[in-house]
């Protein structure tokens, strides 16, 4: 009897973003077990998938043997495609990624000696790992989204769906909330700011006169710790990767011996050194300072908030008018300070509880419709700053069985994934036909989801 094995495919989420390929493997004898075109899956991938899915509680439905080759050689012909088709990520997103995912495994394993045990690697070959498994499950996902992004479904074939489904097959919907917020970012003293500017001019300083490699100090004092451990190295980007204050002055850059002008961006304060221009791409280094509040400062924008929502609370403004007038968050503003859930697609207000910042969802889980939080702190997640809020729990639709009336939203969702798996499917077949594929003999004995791996 064959091992049976199941690729779970997941559209058009990346695979394997999280802990991805950071356990240490001191004691595994390495071999190539699979061969995918140009690239080599190796028995070290496989354990170190394995513990990654062991450490997230995923239980595989088969041999994970069996499983998880299969899904590491999915994930090749994705990215080989996206080679193909200059699919580019932009290296902005993959150090947010890399930063929340760092303090995630922080807070969950308790501090960051402690994740450095776990994984029998420094915080640095974390990190690491972490950047280029994260930049590969972008990658993925914008490849997906290129193949099924013109895939539609009209409102007859969700009401058909729905009409034929078995009644003990009908999709359970979870409970959905809608949350307002009001963001206030604390008052940066400019004397930190000017410390921070200063900081720079000196290492700029330093840089010009020779006395130490801008590398060196990006290594030392870079807060942008995923580029720091490459010397501030980026890699090439073209200027739509990059935020536009820093694209603009990093392609004016001529003289790699040169320091930039000190650069302001949502992330903070940047020199920048050109490495290489190719064409309508370049390759840089950054210094990355972030100017800090204080914590008389955090006090002080949480103390401001709790009066706002004092006063809204006895009617002298309302939320919105507050959200649209006083709030610094430049995303929700305009819109009720309405959060809107990107991750689904289709941009909708509704989020499953565990689709939230987790600072926000601590908060809003024990409150009731049109409650007003108390004030707290927290990070901004897209550009790491602090920021202090009030959030309004503006609605809750408890989980219910679906119905067509009330979830036809959710229902096109179901409909339009069972669509874009169909088409994600075809396309591996058509994808291994054209595919060079050799498996060691030792790991063949496997029923595979995609049998044309193995071609007599």
């Amino acid at each position: 009897m064959k091992k049976r094995a199941y690729f779970k495919f997941f559209v058009p989420a990346a695979l394997m973003l999280s802990a991805g390929v950071v356990y240490g493997q001191d004691n595994v004898i390495d071999e190539v077990v699979w061969i995918v075109g140009d690239d080599a899956i190796l028995k070290s991938d496989v354990e170190e998938a394995r513990l990654s899915a062991q450490y997230e509680g995923r239980r595989f439905d088969g041999d994970p043997y069996c499983v998880i080759p299969e899904e590491l050689a999915i994930q090749k012909l994705f990215l080989h495609q996206a080679v193909l088709d200059s699919i580019e990520v932009s290296e902005t997103e993959v150090i947010q990624r890399v930063e929340a995912q760092t303090d995630y495994f922080i807070r969950m394993i308790g501090s960051k000696e402690k994740m450095e045990e776990y994984f029998n690697k420094t915080s640095t070959q974390i990190r690491e790992s972490m950047r280029e498994n994260i930049r590969d499950g972008l990658m993925m996902q914008k490849m997906q989204q290129k193949l099924v992004g013109e895939i539609k479904v009209t409102p007859s074939e969700v009401r058909r769906y729905f009409k034929d489904l078995p009644a003990d097959s009908i999709p359970y919907i979870p409970t959905q909330i809608e949350v307002q917020i009001i963001v206030l970012q604390p008052n940066i003293p400019i004397e930190e700011i000017e410390d921070v500017k200063r900081r720079l001019r000196e290492f700029t300083e330093r840089v010009n006169t020779g006395e130490m490699d801008f590398s060196t100090l990006a290594l030392l004092y870079s807060e942008d710790k995923v580029s720091a451990m490459r010397g501030g190295e980026l890699g090439f980007m073209g200027r739509g990767q990059l935020v536009s204050e820093y694209a603009n002055v990093a392609f004016n850059l001529q003289d790699s011996k040169r320091v930039s002008k000190i650069v302001e961006s949502e992330f903070g304060f940047h020199i920048i050194q050109l490495i290489e221009k190719r064409g309508d791409r370049l390759n840089t280094r950054h210094i990355l300072l972030k100017p800090k509040a204080s914590d008389k400062d955090v006090n002080n924008a949480i103390a401001r908030l709790d009066s706002i929502a004092d006063d809204i609370r006895n009617n002298k403004f309302t939320f919105e008018e507050a959200a649209l007038h006083i709030s610094q968050d430049k995303d929700t503003r305009n819109n009720h300070g309405l959060l809107v859930n990107s991750e689904t697609g289709t941009s909708t207000s509704r989020f499953e509880m565990q689709d939230l910042p987790q600072e926000i969802a601590k908060v809003v889980d024990k409150m009731n419709v049109n409650e007003i939080s108390k004030a707290f702190s927290m990070v901004r997640e897209k550009d790491g700053k602090d920021i202090c809020v009030i959030v309004k729990l503006k609605s809750r639709i408890n989980g219910h069985k679906a119905t067509i009336s009330d979830d036809y939203q959710n229902l096109k969702e179901i409909v339009l994934e069972k669509r874009r798996d169909q088409a994600l499917e075809k396309w591996i077949v058509e994808k291994q036909k054209h595919t060079y594929v050799r498996i060691n003999e030792n790991w063949k004995n496997c029923d595979f989801k995609y049998p044309g791996w193995i071609k007599e």
